[in-house]
């Protein structure tokens, strides 16, 4: 596999020609790419629930994707898709989803996990040697400085990994004994784990740290960007434990992979995000040639119409006005009959366009949302836009 197309963008945010280092001498991106931090080194979004969302509309088209870590860019790819676009204005991002790329092309299938950090790997440093000429140079550079998180496991790299799996490691053993702990990650019964979370979890001290832990002020210092909450009113911590605690007794723990990861600091093999399982994995290699990067803006993203559109909860950091536009552009890219899917953490943002234009898949959407397996959204969103 070559080096992922990718377009830079220039001072605007806006594609500035083909290449890793268009418009940019190649020591200029080296050093850029290098101080940029990965914020999120996985993805925390439902891949199954995207993928069922997006189905109807994704053979043989042209999809867009929020590329963030690259785990649903990639796992679009199992929907047969002719072109998948994934953006980011963080070119760390797209290193993420470069590394995820030459993995897939360059290593064999019982090495991939492993060596992206689901379990251990002593070989992680050296197989990277081995895949470094299948990354572009900003990319290359980019992991080239950070040996410390290859060999940790590039899934591990993030701010959001790590304040997770100190959460996991250090915070979750002092509320929840390790038996309570296992009890709850080896269910798959809904009516044991209420009855479990009711008479073992749900007491005072977790729920006053979990308030604490997630709230708006200690996630943003050390989880999330704080400007990520500048269109939050409200407490964050009473909303987002409201949530687990329904999460924790109606939706399956033993195969939900955010879960085990938070709870235990890692994927397991019985709970994987959809890119990494075993009958994933080899669909998504023989498209990954199908894959284009684009840094920038995505209503600036090339290659469109699109008609299936995964926009993450992109609109959660957008004022009123910015959704607005920012929605507008990307209907006015569609094909008539796409779809238009995102979460919303904390706002309700809804299709702003009139309904003569886009239709609100709202039924469907609530009955995906109500499996969601990421379950710290407040909703799933899911639109078409009419002819």
């Amino acid at each position: 596999m070559s080096a992922p197309e990718r377009r830079s963008p220039d001072a605007a945010g806006r594609a500035s020609g083909p290449g890793p280092s268009a418009g940019r001498s190649a020591p200029a991106v080296q050093v850029g790419m290098a101080a940029d931090p990965i914020r999120y080194a996985s993805v925390w979004e439902d891949a199954d629930l995207l993928c069922r969302a997006l189905a109807p509309v994704a053979r043989r088209a042209r999809l867009l994707s929020i590329a963030s870590a690259g785990d649903n860019a990639l796992a679009l790819l199992t929907l047969d898709p002719s072109r998948v676009v994934a953006v980011d204005m963080n070119p760390a991002q797209l290193a993420c989803l470069e590394l995820r790329m030459a993995a897939f092309a360059g290593l064999k299938d019982a090495d991939l996990a492993p060596f992206l950090g689901v379990g251990d790997d002593p070989r992680r440093r050296a197989r990277y040697d081995g895949l470094r000429t299948r990354l572009g140079p900003e990319a290359r550079a980019f992991w080239d400085a950070r040996p410390a998180e290859l060999g940790l496991g590039a899934i591990h790299a993030g701010r959001f990994e790590r304040f997770l799996r100190f959460f996991g490691a250090r915070v979750l053993p002092v509320l929840q004994p390790g038996p309570w702990r296992l009890a709850l990650c080896s269910l798959d019964d809904p009516a044991a784990q209420a009855s479990l979370y009711s008479r073992r979890w749900d007491h005072p001290a977790w729920r006053a740290f979990f308030r604490v832990f997630f709230s708006r002020r200690v996630m943003g210092a050390f989880g999330r960007d704080p400007a990520f909450f500048s269109q939050v009113d409200g407490a964050v911590g009473e909303r987002i434990l409201a949530r687990t605690r329904q999460a924790l007794s109606a939706l399956p723990a033993a195969s939900n992979p955010y879960l085990q990861y938070i709870v235990g600091g890692n994927f397991t093999p019985s709970a994987l995000p959809l890119y990494l399982r075993p009958g994933a994995r080899a669909l998504i290699r023989r498209r990954l040639g199908r894959l284009r990067l684009f840094q920038g803006r995505i209503q600036d993203a090339p290659g469109g119409p699109f008609s299936g559109f995964n926009l993450s909860d992109l609109f959660e950091y957008l004022p009123p006005a910015g959704f607005v536009d920012v929605y507008a552009a990307l209907a006015r890219a569609a094909r008539p009959g796409a779809r238009l899917a995102w979460w919303n953490l904390l706002l309700n943002r809804s299709c702003p366009l009139p309904a003569a234009r886009v239709r609100r898949l709202a039924g469907q959407a609530r009955s995906l949302h109500a499996r969601d397996k990421a379950w710290f959204y407040g909703s799933f969103e899911l639109d078409e836009v009419r002819a």
